[in-house]
């Protein structure tokens, strides 16, 4: 999740927005404050945008991430960090939101970092009314995938007792529990995990395939197989590597703050959360290994062979820019046209928000769109049923109860 922005500013908020992810001390914080952002081609063909609070009347607390259900209902679910799932309808005039789900008794939420991180429906969530979230656990201390059902009588309320856990991660230590969980344009779940936590990568999970941490998985959640209340596709890249994970897609990945699929071309995009240095954005290819913690971005961390062939960021940037990156989606919108097929990503800290533009393996327009300032701190970004975009920020860097908002780009 967010990365724990330390020195003046105190502890980041959890991944959140992509800030929870670090771990690392004040004082290695600030020694690398002097790093700037590295960028390729800006282009004004990008348009500079503006915020604007996209429901006035709704207030959340530790808001993290928002979504919708696909099932044509016109609804949007927000993600409270702390155990609950809210709904209301997508109408800028909505008054109040309702409770779809609370686990509060069973979600961990000590450390930053911890909570109800992560939220996705079924492709056939109308049909089946079958939904997935990730969440922090005690004793032991973990991370739980698992699957909840509609309620049988009322669509605005899930059944709490209807819980199938579906898989389960060990966790060393309370930081870096970064996570998203998806649907595939092939059906299948793909979920990222946080490298453990602490700071440095200490058990060098990084580049472990025998350990789901670090890793973006893969898996089938439609059938069972052997002991697993999930199955690995036969086509996942070290299904047949002896030592590895099946579940394994890509690894290499310190921290991932909030991954997308591209609703139109169905690339899988990436923020990662750095270490000391650098953030990055990466285009998630099978069987990729994105580097942590040989390196941070594309410079040395702890540099020695690798089994595959490093895969560089798609652009990183230094602590002159912010602290902890919020991975967020390529806009299929209409209320911007100038900005379709852009990725837009942000910082947490900062406030900061960029847009690029890549095509055939190269960044050809890269630019920020919005300075930050607006004392939104962003910890995510969420997409509607048609394709818009909001953002999810927090009035307040670190507040256990810290009131949040949901915003749109305007135009300017």
């Amino acid at each position: 999740m967010f990365q724990l922005l330390r020195s003046s500013i105190a502890w980041l908020v959890l991944g959140c927005a992509g800030a929870c992810a670090g771990g690392e001390s004040p004082q290695a914080e600030a020694q690398t404050a002097q790093d700037s952002t590295t960028t390729t081609a800006s282009d004004e063909s990008l348009p500079t945008v503006g915020l604007s609070r996209a429901f006035p009347r709704l207030t959340f607390t530790r808001p993290v991430y928002l979504t919708h259900a696909g099932d044509g209902s016109n609804r949007l679910f927000v993600l409270d960090q702390r155990g609950r799932i809210l709904v209301f309808e997508n109408r800028s005039d909505v008054s109040a939101a309702k409770e779809f789900l609370d686990i509060r008794p069973i979600v961990r939420s000590r450390n930053n970092e911890e909570g109800l991180l992560a939220l996705a429906f079924h492709p056939k969530y109308a049909e089946n009314g079958r939904f997935y979230v990730y969440y922090s656990a005690s004793d032991p201390l973990r991370g739980v995938l698992s699957r909840f059902s509609v309620s049988v009588d009322d669509p605005d309320r899930a059944d709490p007792s209807s819980e199938q856990v579906i898989l389960e991660v060990k966790q060393p230590y309370g930081n870096h529990n970064g996570s998203t969980v998806l649907f595939g344009p092939d059906g299948y779940l793909y979920m990222s995990l946080g490298d453990g936590g602490y700071a440095n990568d200490p058990h060098n999970n990084g580049q472990d395939l025998s350990t789901l941490l670090a890793t973006i998985i893969r898996i089938d959640v439609d059938h069972r197989e052997a002991d697993r209340n999930y199955a690995i596709p036969k086509d996942n890249p070290f299904v047949n590597r002896p030592g590895a994970r099946g579940e394994i897609w890509a690894y290499g990945l310190r921290n991932i703050w909030r991954m997308s699929f591209d609703r139109e071309t169905g690339d899988l995009w990436a923020g990662d959360v750095g270490q000391i240095k650098w953030e990055e954005i990466d285009l998630i290819v099978k069987g990729g290994n994105y580097g942590w913690n040989i390196r941070e971005g594309k410079h040395d961390f702890k540099p020695r062979e690798s089994a595959e062939p490093l895969i560089d960021p798609v652009v990183e940037y230094g602590r002159r820019e912010g602290f902890s990156v919020t991975g967020g989606y390529v806009y299929r919108g209409d209320r911007i046209p100038e900005l379709r097929g852009a990725y837009i990503y942000a910082d947490y800290a900062s406030g900061k928000i960029w847009a690029l533009r890549y095509r055939d393996g190269k960044v050809t327009a890269h630019r920020e769109i919005f300075a930050g300032g607006a004392r939104a701190y962003i910890a995510s970004f969420g997409e509607g049923p048609e394709g818009e975009m909001y953002i999810v920020a927090f009035d307040q860097l670190d507040r256990r109860g810290s009131p949040g908002r949901i915003y749109r780009l305007n135009p300017r």
